[in-house]
């Protein structure tokens, strides 16, 4: 069947190129995207990065009370007040 070298080759590159199409039809990410953390939006992975970003954004309120001593004196002496 493959007698001629460039017959084999054509073959090759023919079936390397259908599984390339397959894969991308399925959405199955290719090992490069894989390797360079690429990774296709979804629902699920949208809702995580708008999760991180609430998170990221009450650490630094956090921070900056923690930080704030004329802030965490003032604290202090409201809850002192309550009491």
């Amino acid at each position: 069947m493959f007698s001629n070298p460039f017959s084999m080759v054509v073959a090759i590159i023919l079936i390397v190129t259908v599984g390339q199409i397959v894969r991308a039809k399925m959405g199955i990410p290719s090992r490069r995207d894989r390797r360079n953390g690429v990774v296709p939006d979804t629902a699920e992975t949208i809702a995580m990065r708008e999760e991180i970003k609430t998170l990221k954004d009450r650490i630094a309120v956090l921070e900056r009370i923690a930080t704030d001593t004329n802030a965490t004196a003032a604290l202090d002496r409201e809850i002192e007040k309550l009491r």
